[in-house]
């Protein structure tokens, strides 16, 4: 474990990831992007092919499917196509990981967000959809900000607002981007195993990581 257990007992600020860390999200977002290719003439991918695509962003997942060939023009066409898909599909597969409920009502006595590279308003209607949203002082998504995860003005923003420094803050996400954006704000990283971007972990190491977020609750209040 890269972090003093009493440094983790003095935690105050959670920031979580969406998508591969709170919720499994994986078959709406594939079933839309296929959806979307199957419009505009081209093949459907892979589940698991599409999965490897989320994490950065809309732009990057939709330019991921279509491929290198893709123009700018077809990549702003089948954007539009797929926001329309999914703002309409998005709850129809996509539930909490297990164990999520109960983690979040243990880590109840802290202050936590969520930062994304979901746009805000589908981040905000999927929790409220899932009965999520109550937890958190604050969602941001990947348009709340002039930048993206891993640049760290998300968090920064989040730190300020909640009136918490870096050092007793913590980033829970499933990517190399969730890392990237809790080093470069200065906070603590953990990252989750189970979510569709947890092999870009081996890459980029967090300074936790765990199977199961129940087991957060647990490291920080000195039980684990």
């Amino acid at each position: 474990m890269a972090i003093p257990k009493e440094k983790l007992r003095q935690m105050e600020l959670l920031i979580f990831d969406l998508d591969g860390t709170l919720v499994d999200s994986e078959l709406d977002l594939a079933n839309s992007v296929n959806a979307t290719l199957e419009k505009i003439g081209r093949k459907p991918l892979s589940v698991e092919l599409i999965a490897s695509y989320v994490g950065q962003g809309v732009t990057v997942l939709i330019s991921r499917a279509l491929g290198a060939d893709a123009t700018p023009e077809l990549i702003e066409r089948a954007t539009e196509i797929f926001l329309a898909h999914y703002r309409a599909h998005m709850l129809d597969n996509t539930a909490t990981y297990p164990g999520v409920r109960e983690a979040l009502a243990e880590l109840d006595g802290r202050k936590m967000a969520v930062l994304t590279n979901k746009p805000v308003r589908f981040s905000r209607e999927i929790l409220s959809g899932l009965g999520l949203a109550e937890c958190f002082l604050q969602i941001y998504g990947g348009n709340s900000f002039e930048n993206k995860k891993p640049d760290p003005i998300g968090l920064h923003r989040l730190m300020e607002e909640a009136g918490v420094p870096p050092a007793r803050t913590m980033m829970i996400g499933d990517s190399t981007a969730d890392v990237l954006a809790g080093r470069n704000a200065g906070a603590w990283t953990c990252g989750v195993n189970y979510g569709f971007g947890a092999p870009t972990l081996d890459e980029t190491p967090p300074d936790i990581r765990i199977d199961d977020l129940r087991e957060l609750p647990k490291l920080l209040n000195g039980k684990s």
